[in-house]
This record gives C-alpha cells, structure tokens and sequence, in this order.
C-alpha cells in the first residue's frame, strides 16, 4: 500500500469505519468487505458494510452478511440508515471499484464526505478519490489484495476462519475455480495461507456453486436452448434477456452471474457477451480471451470497464437498440477476433 505507515498509524486508533462495494456485488465484492469488515473489527474498529443494492442470496452464508445495510428501492430505511453511517464515518473504505459510479447515488455522498477514503481494488484505469490506495491491476482478486494489506501491516494474528472464508471465496470466484488466465502462483500461495488459517475450499465452492434454485436451472436451460446466439465470422457468442424472460423464470439477484461464460466455452469463440433487460437501463457482461480487450471495449462503446478479459458496461437503449448497436461495432474488430 502507499503511505503503509501512515495508514498503519491511522488505524491504530478506534475509527467509525464504513465499507462501500459496488452495485449488485458478487463474492469478491462482498467477500472482501466482510473479510475487511471481520479484521477491523478484531482490531477494536466500529464498522458497518454498506452496499448500493441487495446481493445473491447465494452468498448469504458468510459471517456479517446479516449485518450488512442493502439499498433496496422498496424501502427507503436502509439508505437513511447507510446515509447516516457515511455522516457518522471517520473513514470509507472503497472496495471493488475504482470509480465513484459504481456505487451508484452514494458515490456523490462518499465523495463529499470529509471521512478518510481508502480504496483496495484491483480495475483499471481507477479515479484518483482516495487518501491510501492498496490498487494492483494485476491482482487477480479484491479479496486478494485484502488479505496482502493484513499481511503488510503485520496483523496476522487477527486472522479466523470468518474472515478466512469470505476472502477465499473472493479469490476462488474472481479466478474462476482458478481457471482463467489471471490465476498464477500468487493465487495459489493466497489459497493455500487462507486454507490455514481455517478457509473451507470444499464448503465455500458448495456454497456458491451448487446453491441454484430450479428457477435458477430452469433459466439456464431456457439460455442454452434458445437464447445462446454465435456469430462464427466474428468468433462471437451472444445472449439476450428481457425484462419478461427474466420475469418467466423468476430471475433473482445473481441468476444471470456466469450465464457469459457459456458463450466463451464455445469451441473457437474469443468475445461472449449477455446483455440483459435491468428495467432502469440495459447491462452488458462482457468476456474474452486471448488479446480482445473487452475494457477497451467497453468502455469506448457500452460507459463501462473492468478487466482486460472481463468487463462490464450499460446502455440506456432498449434491449433490440442496445443488441443492433453492438452487431454494428461487431464488424470494426474483425481482425482482432480473428
């Protein structure tokens, strides 16, 4: 981390700590924070995870998560509570995202705030909002870089198996069960102190791999049978979803996570996407392999980011609008996808 000592020194003292992740967060984003959370709290802290929107209920079994303040749009009572956290806060601990829109209408808030800010993550191209910064692209998870922060600040022995199994859980599903092209041996010396100091890898992939509902395989089904599009010349798979599918199969928070990943197992396929109808705006899940930059892509096309072989991004078109759009584009990087 920059200014280590500094930091070090800042938490010597018991702080009013919140922790922010990003809109809609997956393991790593939750994984991290109540990772985080568990480890500033061993140290004497007051903290209070806050996240813009709920989460999957798959990732309900982590230690804090019952604890944590999610936005919801049918009451307003956890933003008043989240609002007066942030008022409350010494510092703000930005997890998972490197740009203040990721965390949606809370993102002016945390910028306002007169609150210490520190931002660990691991996506490109990050704004420059933050007092200390534990920030590496190459990092292949959030959770990850927790875990290396605990370590620089000599803090091991505040490790347990809670804190163990949340960022385990991170590292495991940023890597992809260790199978994308960002797992190294880094990863693996991460896992394998994580394991001892009580991570259950058997157990947290239970969790969250084999957790779905029949709605869940039902929709899946219903994806790969009707929905799952490729596009040979462009070495391209595609799925679309609106608004009414995802109603059919009464999608949840979560459902459509790895759905792209389908798209890429396509024998000879380097770009997957799925672009689903989210009501307010349409989303873009973007994967790649090989040298296709799906950040670049992303962010020049669909006002997003991410990773180079990950990304996400968003269009305020319809679903039929945002699909054309993206055929059209399709055609100006022929030869970097074949």
């Amino acid at each position: 981390m920059e200014k280590l000592q500094a930091f070090k020194v800042y938490l010597n003292q018991p702080r009013k700590a919140v922790i922010v992740t990003h809109f809609k967060p997956d393991a790593d984003a939750l994984g991290s924070s109540l990772g985080l959370a568990g480890f500033l709290k061993k140290k004497g802290h007051k903290v209070q995870v806050v996240t813009p929107s709920d989460f999957p209920h798959f990732l309900a079994w982590m230690p804090g998560s019952q604890d944590v303040i999610a936005l919801s749009k049918e009451s307003p009572e956890p933003e008043k509570k989240a609002l007066d956290a942030i008022a409350k806060a010494d510092v703000i601990f930005c997890l998972d995202f490197s740009s203040l829109n990721r965390i949606n209408d809370l993102g002016e808030v945390v910028k306002k705030s007169k609150a210490k800010k520190v931002m660990i993550d691991h996506h490109l191209e990050p704004e420059n909002f933050a007092d200390f910064v534990q920030w590496d692209s190459k990092a292949a998870s959030t959770a990850g870089l927790v875990f290396e922060l605990i370590k620089e600040l000599d803090e091991e022995s505040h490790m347990d198996e809670a804190i163990a199994n949340c960022l385990y859980a991170g590292l495991m599903t940023d890597t992809g069960g260790f199978r994308h092209s960002n797992t190294t041996q880094k990863e693996f010396l991460i896992a394998s102190e994580l394991v001892g100091f009580g991570a259950d890898p058997s157990n947290v992939s239970k969790q969250i791999y084999d957790n779905n509902s029949v709605e869940r395989l039902r929709l899946v089904g219903f994806v790969l049978n009707e929905k799952l599009k490729t596009l040979p010349e462009y070495n391209t798979a595609y799925i679309t979803l609106s608004q009414d599918e995802l109603k059919k199969y009464g999608s949840q928070t979560g459902d459509t996570e790895g759905l792209v990943n389908y798209g890429l197992s396509v024998k000879g396929m380097k770009l997957a996407v799925i672009l689903y109808d989210r009501k307010e705006e349409i989303k873009l899940s973007f994967r790649s392999v090989g040298d296709f930059n799906v950040n670049d892509f992303a962010r020049k096309h669909f006002e997003g980011g991410g990773h180079k072989n990950a990304s996400g991004g968003s269009s305020k078109l319809t679903l039929e609008e945002t699909l054309k759009k993206f055929l059209e584009v399709l055609p100006l990087y022929k030869d970097q996808l074949n």
